[in-house]
């Protein structure tokens, strides 16, 4: 009996969707009521569908500066649909060696985290260390845990206001949704 529950509750969750999983916490809750309807007609606007959507995300450090492109996935351009200032950035222009150098990183990763439950209201996980990191890198200690975030502080991360990360939370969200990668590329 326990192992027939079990497989019902097993095949109830993988039913649920990554974005429904993520609308069960109070913050994503909040994102989309705040803006769902912005991010639908900046897309929309641009010809691109929620359904399809293929996201790249570009940050610039010097002029601080993150970029969402996007496109539809049959398509084969990207289009700027939105940029957000950084609030701050810390360390000096350069790629992050090691850990505690308070850098932002320099190079090609993806969004590999989404964290309803930030100490900066929402966060999206960058997939550092890559492997270049890995060998640039101080051996064993490249240092961990960069995000892009909402609030303005940061220590090596890439914070866009609590305002700003709602929407690029719902973007990563609905393309997560639709089980495509995040690229992020991160210049000087």
């Amino acid at each position: 009996m326990i192992a027939i529950l079990l497989l019902n509750f097993t095949f109830v969750a993988a039913q649920s969707s990554f974005k429904e999983r993520q609308k069960k916490y109070p913050r994503v809750r909040q994102a989309y009521a705040d803006k769902e309807k912005v991010a639908e007609k900046s897309l929309a606007d641009n010809g691109i569908k929620a359904s399809t959507l293929q996201p790249h995300l570009r940050t610039f450090k010097q002029e601080k500066e993150l970029q969402v492109w996007a496109k539809n996935k049959n398509d084969e351009k990207y289009t700027l649909i939105k940029t957000y200032k950084f609030r701050s950035l810390s360390g000096a222009l350069g790629t992050r060696r090691k850990q505690g150098d308070r850098q932002v990183p320099e190079g090609f990763y993806r969004i590999d985290r989404f964290n309803p439950y930030s100490n900066f209201y929402l966060s999206l996980g960058i997939s550092y260390p890559n492997k270049s990191d890995q060998v640039l890198g101080v051996k064993g200690k490249p240092g961990g845990d960069i995000f892009i975030h909402g609030d303005c502080a940061t220590i090596g991360c890439i914070p866009i206001t609590d305002d700003k990360i709602k929407e690029l939370y719902v973007y990563c969200v609905e393309a997560k949704n639709n089980n495509t990668l995040i690229p992020v590329t991160i210049f000087r």
